[in-house]
């Protein structure tokens, strides 16, 4: 009987402290937000059907310059790398996005990318490391 009024005692207790309010670990999952940088001027994503959607679903994971570094292709090549941000990264994308994102991929970024745009190669220093030095054809047979 003793044990029993233990019981009865504790239940009234937590349902009256959660009658009362959040306690402080609720209080303390409250949203926060952050302002994140402007991507680089060199991930400006193209102008075309889609960006929108793109932007709302892509850029709030990565910078779009992992988009327009990308070497570019057609459906059968967006279609495998959208599909992989959403079941490996955890993407949420639901079908009909992910249509328009690979639409739109597909579409802008069927090609390789500008050579323009590529990133130069950093040496282990942080220095940018020399062009590539072409041999000349008068220097032998080698």
């Amino acid at each position: 009987m003793k044990n029993s009024w233990l019981v009865i005692a504790a239940v009234v207790g937590l349902t009256v402290a959660s009658a009362s309010g959040p306690s402080a670990p609720a209080q303390a999952l409250s949203a926060k937000t952050i302002d994140l940088p402007p991507d680089n001027a060199m991930g400006t994503l193209k102008a075309g059907p889609g960006l929108d959607v793109v932007k709302s679903n892509c850029a709030t994971c990565h910078s779009t310059d992992y988009i327009v570094r990308q070497p570019g292709g057609d459906v059968k090549h967006w279609d495998p790398e959208v599909h992989k941000m959403i079941s490996v990264y955890g993407a949420q994308i639901n079908d009909s996005d992910a249509r328009t994102i690979v639409n739109y991929l597909a579409t802008e970024y069927s090609a390789p990318p500008d050579p323009e745009i590529r990133a130069t190669p950093v040496l282990r220093t942080g220095r940018a490391s020399p062009a590539p030095k072409r041999k000349s054809k008068a220097t032998g047979p080698y």
